[in-house]
């Protein structure tokens, strides 16, 4: 008779904690956008060019080292920062600098941030440059975009595939 009744008391205390779950699993609601937003996200990781030019070795300096160092090419591993600039209608959304990870300053530029955007036709403009030894744009892309309330558009680099990507 007292196992029915921890047995009872067992399933009243797992009934009382799954309609807990339950109701705060449905309420209340969340809405990550209006109904007239869109969401516009620059996100990549891209390793730049190298900062600084490649720099030969003459044969006096070649001589001073080991015969297993003796490479004519002395090459900094650091990259350039990125620069990226968004426009959407004409309006500087972002204008944003992605330093470069690691100690050396040798890894890759990362950058991701999200802009919640009216919905509808626009003019997005995303300029890139990925060489500090460069001026101006080493990149850029301007399309018109058509964005469905609650859509969720990407702006990503790859320069394999082309450069800057609208996903």
């Amino acid at each position: 008779m007292r196992k029915s009744f921890v047995f009872a008391g067992r399933v009243a205390l797992y009934a009382v904690f799954a309609s807990f779950i339950g109701v705060f699993a449905s309420f209340p609601v969340y809405r990550h956008l209006a109904a007239d937003e869109a969401l516009l996200k620059l996100s990549f990781s891209h390793a730049a060019q190298l900062a600084h030019e490649c720099r030969r070795r003459s044969p006096e300096e070649l001589e001073k080292l080991a015969p297993n160092m003796r490479v004519p090419l002395d090459c900094s591993r650091e990259r350039s920062p990125v620069t990226v600039e968004l426009r959407l209608d004409g309006r500087m959304l972002a204008q944003r600098l992605a330093r470069p990870a690691g100690l050396a300053h040798d890894g890759a530029s990362t950058l991701y941030e999200r802009f919640v955007v009216p919905a509808g036709e626009h003019e997005l403009s995303v300029v890139l440059n990925d060489n500090a030894r460069v001026t101006g744009a080493t990149y850029q892309r301007d399309a018109r975009v058509s964005l469905n309330p609650g859509q969720v558009l990407v702006v990503d680099f790859n320069p394999e595939r082309g450069g800057i990507l609208l996903q």
